[in-house]
């Protein structure tokens, strides 16, 4: 214990000299206290805050764990969350506080998990607690491009200067963004955006691109190697809009192939009258979006799954398009087409189907389903322009 045994002449002789600050006396009392009885007598967490540094610069471990285990244990708040994440990089570092801090961080990312709802609260947060929330798998973004447009947004805010906010971005914030989950055309605005280091940005980029175009179960094995990381930047998170793969085409035809897989627990959090959207795909300059719903059937009777394709709002051009909708299925696991359909879109319109598997919700969820394949639903709309 460095207070007493630091190898210098004090340990032999009587009488020991502290230097410390007057701003420490409490704390230090507090820590002789407890070396000496086990106990503390002060309970707010302020001056457990001050027993835990003094702990720290006098290397009393079993202190640091006293105190961290009775703070953890205080209901917290936002600014004693803070508090804990910005002590200094020595504190930080300690064994015996990386429960508290562990704790602050989870506190932080689960109040704050809809960045939205909290907007003003969460831009005036110090980088210590955005850190804790944007590296969070709990988030409920639109997209990950929602997440990438807030990161960008703080750090303007809070880091006008140009090479500071390079620094943070390129040091601190850049490795809970998760390229990987972005739009193609997003990414192609980092390669633009001034605030990251191109090199840098080039390197997260080309990533994403590499990842998107692995196959499924090569994304899912680097997304399991990478999860016991700190990045996780090939882990999804619970995007309010679901990914989707799309193949571009411009001849003959103008159309795109759109793929759309859905967990299971997914589709079940759906009844009774849920519905979740794709990320937004692109034809002839128009921007479309797939939703999956659990409906009434067209007579009211019973639950199902319904499929629609709608087109985003944006002007008043109207498009006319031969869609298919189809999902795989057992036993051949091929994909087989579901609904056939064309459809004269204008902006905000949708169209499609209100029970896709012509069978009830019961029937499509049960364990026998034929369209969960390992536990994943996967559903294919194929889009073409009219001429």
């Amino acid at each position: 214990m460095q207070l007493f045994s630091n190898g210098m002449r004090e340990s032999e002789q009587r009488h020991v000299t502290l230097r410390i600050n007057a701003s420490e006396e409490a704390a230090l009392m507090e820590l002789l206290n407890f070396m000496y009885s086990n106990t503390l007598s002060t309970t707010s967490a302020p001056a457990l805050l001050d027993v835990l540094m003094a702990a720290d610069k006098f290397e009393v471990a079993s202190c640091m764990r006293y105190c961290s285990r009775l703070l953890r244990n205080m209901p917290m708040t936002p600014e004693s969350a803070l508090l804990y994440l910005e002590l200094p990089s020595s504190v930080l570092m300690a064994e015996a506080v990386q429960a508290l801090t562990d704790a602050a961080k989870q506190y932080l990312a689960a109040r704050y998990k809809d960045i939205s709802k909290f907007i003003e609260e969460v831009m005036a947060l110090p980088l210590a607690g955005i850190e804790a929330i944007v590296s969070s798998d709990e988030l409920q973004v639109a997209s990950e491009d929602a997440v990438y447009d807030f990161v960008l947004k703080w750090s303007r805010t809070h880091y006008p200067k140009l090479e500071e906010r390079r620094e943070i971005l390129g040091s601190r914030l850049a490795r809970y963004i998760r390229f990987p989950y972005m739009t193609c055309r997003k990414l192609k605005k980092v390669l633009t955006c001034n605030d990251f280091d191109h090199d840098a940005a080039s390197k997260l980029v080309l990533e994403a691109l590499f990842f998107k175009a692995e196959a499924p179960h090569r994304q899912r094995i680097l997304a399991a190697e990478e999860s016991a990381t700190l990045n996780r930047r090939f882990v999804e998170r619970a995007y309010k809009y679901r990914p989707v793969k799309v193949v571009e085409f411009d001849l003959p035809r103008q159309q795109c192939v759109v793929y759309l897989d859905l967990k299971r627990e997914e589709c079940a959090n759906l009844f009774p009258s849920g519905r979740v959207y794709s990320q937004a795909f692109h034809l002839g300059g128009q921007g479309f979006f797939l939703s999956a719903h659990c409906n009434m059937d067209q007579q009211s009777s019973f639950h199902c799954f319904g499929l629609f394709l709608g087109m985003q709002e944006k002007g008043s051009v109207s498009f006319a398009v031969d869609y298919e909708f189809a999902a795989r299925s057992k036993p051949t696991e091929e994909f087989i087409s579901k609904y056939k359909g064309n459809y004269t879109f204008t902006g905000g319109k949708a169209v499609g189907y209100r029970n896709l598997f012509a069978i009830p919700w019961t029937s499509f969820m049960a364990e026998d389903s034929l369209y969960f394949i390992n536990g994943v639903l996967h559903l294919r709309a194929e889009l073409t322009i009219r001429h």
